[in-house]
């Protein structure tokens, strides 16, 4: 079923030019959507967005107060980012997918830049460097009225050290007036600052022309090492779960250091393991213990690194603490795991520790607040003595296998006609909208693109991914559907 993955794992030359189709089954796949109606420049289109993969990152950074939630607002066309005229507002990183010309990329918005016991510079630090070092291409918003301050000085060193392409923004220039001060920018030694009022929206297209120029068409995976080289599997959860201790067990050492106290670990490990024959690269990270902007200090810096590690990583497994109550927090663990699109795997930890009362309710807890990931491989084990933990890499190769799973167009299609006659979808204004035909574009995670006669609710779309899961085998893996909609103009050819 992995028939794009060449023998030395790397993705066949065919997956960038029509994602994950090779040329004859694309050559088959457009006949048919021709057959169908569709306009084959959209189909083309759908077709280039699902096989993708993750699409450029570009980050919007700067001090507070320079307006960079309403350049977000400008870029992504709707009043989205909270703005108000005081700094610090924007707090968490938020992340929004915009189009410019044509070209589809995420917009990150930063903030949370606020005095703290380190003092702002600690926070203007960590919140940059980490908006940085994950991002393709940067903007840096400064205030054109106010000029170059000591702490933009300070985010132009992170900029040259980080090595990323970066636009310069000057910002609140409202008039021709406020050109002159622009230029002053050029001192920042960034290139030609771009003024920009992004309040009214003037400069904002001649800007984005130049982020264009600076993002790659697609960013390059970052997960694992060379071609062939180890799997990388990032350990994640909560403070004090036990991720250490579970990595010193399957290590068979006492490689990393443990304590009792929560918030032991500070900075990812990287650590070789050899399992089940099979080298992996274990990253033990910083436990998450809530949201980003509410943390200081080294807690703070450690979240991010640790999200950090998660966007480097092929799969995720995610330790949970079965002796207490599934927390908001674990939830918002999974969610960020999901939301990257790795291979996740739960780890129940503790597992000793449980009486039969709290298996039943610990069961029960499972069905309702990690409904999300009821596809995920489960394992049961104890860090402390050992139990279980063969069982883990069995589940790493499980849901690594469903990442990476590839369903032919033409399977795909005989699945989906058997679906439809069978399932048909609910009749809704006196209409039945009916998917006509798809393709898989893209894997790690496996991305679909299905092409309908008309609206396909969203239940219906989960029904479709539950009977994917079903047929396929995508075990511990997200799945991500997009539809296309017929336009009216595009008769049916007989």
């Amino acid at each position: 079923m992995n028939d794009h993955i060449q023998p030395d794992g790397s993705a066949g030359p065919a997956e960038h030019e029509h994602g994950a189709l090779g040329d004859a089954e694309y050559a088959e796949f457009m006949e048919l959507a021709a057959e169908e109606g569709f306009d084959i420049e959209d189909v083309e289109g759908a077709i280039e967005e699902a096989g993708h993969g993750p699409l450029p990152v570009l980050a919007v950074v700067g001090r507070p107060n320079v307006g960079k939630s309403t350049l977000v607002n400008r870029i992504i066309g709707r009043r989205e980012a909270v703005v108000e005229d005081k700094p610090g507002v924007t707090r968490d990183r938020v992340t929004y997918e915009a189009e410019w010309a044509g070209r589809r990329f995420k917009l990150v918005d930063t903030g949370g830049w606020e005095q703290d016991v380190l003092g702002i510079d600690a926070s203007v630090a960590a919140q940059a460097e980490y908006a940085i070092e994950a991002a393709d291409a940067v903007v840096f918003v400064v205030d054109a009225k106010v000029g170059a301050t000591d702490t933009d000085e300070a985010v132009v060193r992170l900029l040259r050290k980080a090595g990323k392409p970066v636009v310069l923004c000057a910002n609140k220039v409202d008039g021709p007036s406020g050109e002159a001060d622009a230029s002053y920018l050029w001192s920042l030694g960034l290139g030609e600052p771009h003024p920009v009022s992004a309040l009214h929206g003037r400069g904002t297209g001649d800007m984005l022309d130049a982020v264009l120029e600076a993002l790659p068409e697609a960013p390059a995976q970052t997960f694992g090492t060379a071609v062939g080289g180890p799997r990388r599997i990032a350990l994640i959860g909560r403070p004090n779960v036990g991720k250490s201790s579970l990595l010193n067990k399957v290590a068979n050492e006492e490689r990393v250091v443990v304590n009792e106290i929560a918030g032991t670990t500070r900075d990812p490990v990287d650590e070789l393991i050899e399992l089940g024959g099979i080298t992996w690269k274990f990253v033990d990270t910083a436990g998450i213990r809530k949201r980003v902007h509410l943390q200081q200090g080294a807690d703070y810096y450690a979240s991010l690194r640790t999200a950090a590690a998660v966007e480097k990583a092929e799969v995720a497994v995610i330790l949970i603490d079965a002796s207490e109550n599934i927390s908001v927090q674990d939830q918002r663990i999974v969610t960020m795991a999901v939301e990257a699109g790795r291979a996740i795997v739960l780890a129940f930890n503790k597992w000793d520790t449980l009486d039969e009362e709290r298996r039943y309710y610990l069961e029960r807890e499972i069905e309702t607040e990690l409904l999300q990931v009821a596809w995920a491989p489960r394992v049961n084990v104890s860090a402390r003595t050992g139990r279980h933990m063969e069982k883990l890499v069995p589940a790493i190769e499980a849901a690594l296998d469903g990442w990476e799973t590839r369903v032919p167009t033409g399977r795909l299609n005989a699945f989906l006609g058997e679906l439809v006659a069978a399932h048909p979808h609910p009749v809704r204004g006196g209409k039945q909208p009916r998917i006509l035909f798809g393709t898989q574009a893209g894997t790690k995670p496996p991305r679909f693109v299905l092409f309908a006669s008309g609206f396909i609710e969203h239940g219906y779309r989960r029904f479709i991914e539950r009977r994917l899961r079903e047929e396929f085998s995508f075990e511990g893996t997200p799945i991500h559907i997009s539809v296309r909609v017929r336009e009216k103009r595009g008769a049916k050819k007989k």
